[in-house]
């Protein structure tokens, strides 16, 4: 029995530094691409960056909000003030809002606002301290990115959980961490490997995707991931590194529309021949004659 699909439009930082884009966002997401929910990022530049790295200049100056890598990411950043604000708009709009959180510090201070879920990007899911502490002061659902993630360090996430009695709200997500992913390196039968080591010891299994178009995202959710996360952007072409690996709302509401098409589809007859094809058997159906 596969379950209703779930949409996360992942917002991220394409809002570039402005409430405005982001309560447009927020707003494209709910009424027009019909998305489960929008989902943001939190970060502490300082406390993530070591002062090498946030003195440097952006890998990609072009992309780059300010004069060093550190100030680029300040610039993107809302405050906790924001984020509830940001929180208070979805609400209004009937969409779910959620956070991604880097650092210890954005982990506090999403988790003062007592969102849904919490999703732990692949870059930090080794954050070991930070994964505890949500285990000890987080109600909510955890969600988790396998992405540039051993085999080894995926049972040790999820074992941690298990150990703080908190497996039954952690959701894993296939993903693989790249902008944007080839469709040879997206992978999507690792899906069914996630299911088979972690499926019954876990609360669900979702997808990450950041390749190009929506076809692969109805294949992830046929493998068994019923929450699909996308990158999502007004704009594809406004600047920043995460625009061209996002949907426009146009393609989140195309994806949500083809992935409840599937569920609806996935079924087996109730009966050898449906009421809708007894009207055509009687007309068309080969008649033997004869003995």
């Amino acid at each position: 029995m596969y379950k209703k699909p779930y949409v996360i439009a992942e917002a991220g930082c394409n809002h570039m530094g402005s409430m405005d884009i982001a309560h447009e966002m927020i707003r494209t997401a709910a009424i027009f691409c019909k998305a489960d929910a929008v989902k943001f990022q939190k970060r502490c530049p300082r406390e993530l960056l070591t002062d090498e790295q946030y003195n440097a200049p952006h890998p990609h100056p072009e992309n780059s909000y300010g004069k060093t890598y550190g100030e680029h990411r300040e610039f993107l950043e809302f405050s906790a003030e924001q984020h509830a604000l940001l929180k208070k708009w979805c609400e209004e709009e009937g969409i779910t809002y959620a956070t991604s959180v880097w650092d210890m510090t954005s982990a506090r201070e999403i988790a003062a606002l007592h969102p849904k879920f919490i999703k732990i990007p692949s870059a930090c899911n080794n954050h070991y301290d930070m994964l505890q502490w949500l285990c000890d002061h987080y109600e909510g659902e955890i969600q988790v990115s396998f992405g540039m993630t051993t085999h080894a360090e995926e049972e040790e996430i999820v074992q941690l959980f298990e150990k703080n009695g908190r497996a039954r709200d952690l959701v894993l997500f296939d993903c693989t961490s790249g902008y944007p992913v080839p469709f040879e390196d997206v992978c999507l039968l690792e899906i069914n490997r996630i299911k088979e080591k972690f499926e019954g010891r876990v609360k669900g299994i979702g997808f990450s995707g950041h390749h190009n178009g929506i076809a692969v995202d109805v294949g992830a959710y046929v493998l068994g991931a019923n929450i699909v996360e996308r990158h999502y952007t007004l704009n594809r072409t406004w600047k920043g590194t995460d625009h061209a690996a996002s949907l426009e709302p146009d393609g989140v509401r195309r994806l949500k529309r083809d992935l409840e098409a599937t569920y609806r589809a996935l079924s087996t007859k109730s009966v050898e021949i449906l009421p809708i094809e007894q009207v055509q058997r009687d007309k068309l159906k080969y008649r033997r004659h004869g003995g």
